[in-house]
């Protein structure tokens, strides 16, 4: 893949979606779109069945989290063209309210990859035609992407042997957290008498200290 086929593209599709292109960016070899949110089933269309691009391969679909934006998620969109040997990100942005449209009726391939980006991120897809949970449980609380997640989770999970069933219990922690002064370990030593010391009559070393 050359920068010279990339830039081709690039200014291809700017050209044929520029009514629903927001931005594009070409470096390191890589060639990002940023489209309307409800214009994506149409640019994947575009990009799957134009003679220049036959974008046919959707390899993801994965979310985004920018808890500091008001549109907080991107979603983004990885396609390949075989036959021109090109690859390109295509992307969205949403809230936590607002569902992109399904792109399964473009490319059967996103039923799992958006199930998925909905567990784990919660963002909806509108249109689906099962859009429920994939990697977590059913009864999963929570989104365990997003930012805000908690690293603990909500519950911690075993397998009750008196029982034979899988027990859901609130999280535990057997201790506090611990806390961390960063202090560099030679800090703390005091004079030793490191080994080889004695064969040369070395009075014991002082530690090096760390630079401030």
């Amino acid at each position: 893949m050359t920068d010279q086929a990339l830039r081709e593209l690039k200014d291809r599709v700017a050209g044929a979606l520029a009514a629903d292109l927001v931005a594009h960016d070409l470096r390191n070899g890589e060639l990002s779109i940023v489209v309307r949110r409800d214009a994506i089933a149409k640019v994947l269309t575009y990009l799957r069945d134009d003679p220049g691009s036959l974008f046919w391969q959707l390899l993801d679909i994965c979310g985004v989290d920018w808890p500091q934006r008001e549109q907080r998620f991107d979603v983004v969109y990885h396609l390949l063209s075989p036959r021109h040997n090109l690859r390109i990100r295509v992307k969205v942005s949403t809230d936590e309210e607002t569902p992109v449209p399904s792109v399964t009726g473009v490319y059967p391939a996103a039923n799992w990859y958006e199930r998925e980006t909905w567990d784990m991120y919660g963002i909806y897809f509108a249109g689906h035609p099962d859009l429920r949970r994939i990697l977590s449980d059913y009864g999963f609380d929570g989104h365990p992407l997003r930012k805000d997640f908690p690293l603990t989770g909500h519950v911690e999970v075993r397998y009750d042997a008196a029982e034979r069933r899988v027990i859901y219990e609130p999280v535990k922690l057997p201790q506090d957290f611990r806390t961390f002064d960063y202090l560099s370990p030679w800090e703390g030593m005091t004079q030793v008498m490191l080994p080889g010391d004695e064969k040369a009559g070395k009075t014991p070393s002082q530690p090096p200290r760390s630079a401030s």
